[in-house]
């Protein structure tokens, strides 16, 4: 019986993983972009976060990845520094930027394992999202965070949820249960808080982000062919990890140094 549920498992995982990394194909072959990117970055209010930030602020953002969050926001501030240690990915961001003139954002390449290359209070708000589970020195770049913003700066942190129906299906059955095989760590919200405490950090917000949903990359495969029924899949993801935070696949989190 274990072996028969190991085998559904893994093709619900199977699926996921090619409906996923299909639907990222199809935004391009169906002119969505001119570039191989997820349809997430295609709907239009999907940047939650940018309710936070203020026309004058400085923002850093760690592991910027793509950078299609800051061009987001890029509007919304005064400058944004992002940083990701990923070459294809900030080749991809640079030529978004300069296809789209986008001025007032700087791209690096930095690791997020290290000191960062920024004086004491460099910034009024940091993004770190979706980053430190993937981080072998958490305490260190959390300390970082701390140390370059200014006082009463505020972060905005998101990681994995560790402890969702799906996980635990999948953690019951002997299979990997992490969102992605990069991460060293995933959280509980009581895990997430003590950490972030421990830091200095005191926590103003705690969101979920969307429904851990088992066949996920089949939602994403959709948003290929039409964005307009992905957005309603998507608000329909959201609208039920508000109604069970505990079902979120992750936590969205204001912290304030």
């Amino acid at each position: 019986m274990r072996t028969l549920k190991r085998a559904a498992i893994k093709s619900i995982k199977l699926a996921n993983y090619l409906g996923s990394g299909i639907s990222i194909r199809l935004v391009k072959w169906t002119g969505k972009a001119p570039q191989l990117l997820h349809p997430k970055h295609l709907i239009k209010d999907n940047a939650e976060f940018a309710e936070f930030f203020d026309a004058d602020d400085v923002v850093l953002d760690i592991g910027c990845a793509n950078g299609q969050r800051d061009f987001k926001l890029a509007s919304k501030v005064k400058k944004i520094v992002a940083f990701d240690y990923d070459d294809r990915l900030l080749a991809q961001a640079k030529e978004w930027q300069a296809a789209n003139k986008v001025e007032n954002v700087e791209f690096s390449k930095i690791s997020a394992e290290e000191r960062l290359p920024f004086e004491d209070w460099s910034f009024d708000k940091i993004l770190f999202l979706d980053v430190l589970e993937h981080l072998n020195n958490r305490e260190l770049a959390l300390s970082e965070c701390y140390r370059l913003l200014k006082p009463g700066g505020r972060m905005i942190i998101a990681v994995p949820n560790s402890d969702t129906s799906w996980k635990r299906l999948q953690k019951s059955a002997g299979l990997p249960y992490y969102s992605d095989s990069d991460h060293k760590i995933e959280y509980t919200k009581e895990e997430i808080i003590d950490v972030l405490t421990k830091a200095r950090f005191k926590i103003l917000r705690f969101d979920p982000i969307v429904l851990d949903f088992c066949l996920a990359g089949l939602i994403d495969l959709v948003g290929g062919f039409s964005l307009s029924l992905y957005k309603k899949m998507a608000d329909w993801k959201k609208k039920k990890a508000r109604e069970d935070e505990s079902e979120s696949v992750g936590f969205m989190i204001l912290a304030e140094k």
